[in-house]
């Protein structure tokens, strides 16, 4: 790549001060202190005063500027988009506020509204490139219709891929227990390793949740408006739990325009972080959501809780209250029956071999003046024929999704891989022209697939026709990580669950 001239440098440093002032990450008076810092990052020693209003420039174009430079200077670990990142992020990082300010401006906001300070919150970590808005806008997302509403589907590419390269310097670092993991408070500020992400311009805030010390922050990755993370202030493993229904429901009733859920506690069927106590959130409203109770129940002692079998392709129990409390409860009463529930009919068993398979994946959030828990029934049984898990997409499915099924494809988000924008444009192609899906290896995968709906593809409709079918492929996928189907055998094997947990219906 060619360097850019010192003069060229001197005005991408400029620009880079004037978007700080304008985002308010720094103020005027900050500015000469906040070129010196970029000179340091960038191991400059000289600077010619530029003067910019940086307006019209994209802040992906200042950065990649000045991170090439840096490059031709020798000053990056090879040239990875992992080295860059780094690089890029170490500069941001001398021009995000520490957290003692970012903290106060979020607690002098919560206490007016607590909109008000998840908007700011949001809007600081894009302005930081913590969330990089660049990246963002590369990601590919439609809504297909389904038997089960207008599922979300995403092929999200705000992640970069590593470079083979990356992986292979990284595998030859020694290890770290420092931070313990992607999650722990100690990522904040801290400079990463090719094996670890840098944080510099990453900020939380303290949040208290059912009396105990815990911290939110966003997702860098967003796969969906305002996706936030809320995780323990200590490092210990997820559990669900009574105690964990509470915090849900603690967080949403001081947040409730958001909602939040956990992820299972166990492996197939768990997230990708098991190690730390953690839940998901945010400002958005899932298929799940607006899914209706096919089948009210009620449980003995509650008549008070509203609750029924929601039209799902997942197992799912909703329970309404306006008493936070009395979900609590119950929701313990279920998962406790869960947890140790069998029949061998329906093909559940609470353990095999001493490993516990039962768990539940929980989302609240509020119904007006009410409190909503969505208990989703999960079990990671194993076999022969489905060594992934008997509740997990089957193999006849992997070439679209392959990946656990976790909280946010639970409730209706189909988040897949990178690799599909390039391969399902080339099934398009292909389709249109005639051509052979078995004879490229970009597409072969996929041919069984898409023989099944060719004759319908033409030159005018193929991006739709594709996007329509792999939403029914994600409904399938949905189907098949629930524990009981909706034909009449499985409707009946949930309510023998249901009765074995103190409810009729």
């Amino acid at each position: 790549m060619e360097s850019e001239s010192a003069g060229q440098v001197d005005h991408r440093i400029a620009q880079l001060v004037a978007y700080a002032e304008q985002a308010g990450l720094t103020a005027p008076e900050d500015r000469v202190w906040a070129v010196n810092a970029i000179l340091e990052t960038l191991r400059r020693d000289a600077h010619e005063s530029v003067f910019t209003d940086g307006t019209g420039v994209g802040l992906a174009t200042i950065l990649d500027a000045l991170v090439d430079d840096a490059a031709s200077r020798g000053l990056l670990d090879g040239a990875s988009v992992v080295s860059r990142d780094l690089f890029d992020t170490a500069v941001m990082g001398r021009l995000t506020p520490p957290p003692r300010e970012v903290r106060a401006r979020f607690g002098h906001l919560r206490e007016t509204s607590a909109v008000a300070a998840t908007d700011w919150f949001y809007r600081f970590s894009q302005d930081t490139n913590y969330i990089r808005r660049d990246r963002m806008a590369k990601d590919v997302h439609w809504r297909a219709e389904t038997p089960y509403g207008l599922l979300d589907i995403s092929i999200n590419l705000a992640k970069p891929e590593k470079d083979p390269r990356a992986i292979a310097a990284a595998r030859d670092l020694p290890a770290s227990g420092y931070p313990p993991c992607l999650l722990c408070a100690e990522n904040e500020g801290y400079a990463g390793r090719l094996n670890h992400p840098a944080r510099q311009n990453h900020r939380l805030v303290p949040v208290t949740i059912d009396a105990s010390p815990w911290f939110l922050q966003y997702s860098p990755y967003v796969y969906y408006p305002e996706h936030c993370i809320v995780f323990n202030a200590a490092h210990t493993p997820m559990r669900i739990d009574r105690a964990c229904f509470g915090k849900l429901l603690d967080f949403v009733d001081q947040f409730p325009h958001y909602f939040v859920g956990s992820n299972a506690d166990l492996p197939i069927v768990g997230g990708s972080i098991l190690s730390h106590d953690h839940f998901q959130g945010g400002h958005y409203e899932f298929a799940m959501e607006r899914a209706p109770v096919e089948h009210a129940v009620t449980f003995g002692g509650f008549e008070d809780v509203r609750a029924g079998i929601v039209r799902w392709p997942m197992s799912v129990l909703r329970l309404t209250c306006p008493d936070a409390g009395r979900l609590v409860t119950l929701a313990d009463r279920i998962l406790g029956a869960w947890r140790g529930y069998t029949d061998p009919d329906a093909f559940v068993f609470a353990e095999t071999g001493g490993q516990p398979h039962n768990t539940i994946t929980p989302i609240a959030r509020r119904r007006g003046d009410a409190f909503e828990l969505d208990l989703v029934l999960r079990n990671n049984i194993t076999t022969d024929e489905h060594p992934l898990g008997v509740y997990h997409p089957h193999a006849e499915l992997h070439h679209i999704k392959k990946e656990n099924i976790g909280l946010i494809e639970v409730m209706g988000l189909a988040v897949l891989p990178a690799r599909l924008k390039a391969e399902l444009a080339a099934v398009a192609d292909r389709l249109v022209a005639g051509l052979d899906l078995d004879a490229d290896a970009v597409t072969a995968p996929h041919a069984a697939w898409a023989r099944g709906f060719a004759a319908e593809v033409t030159p005018v409709n193929a991006g739709a026709v594709i996007e329509r079918e792999v939403g029914q492929v994600f409904a399938t996928v949905l189907e098949h990580a629930g524990v009981y189907g909706w034909d009449a055998r499985g409707r009946s094997a949930f309510v023998r669950f249901v009765e074995a947990a103190g409810g009729l219906g």
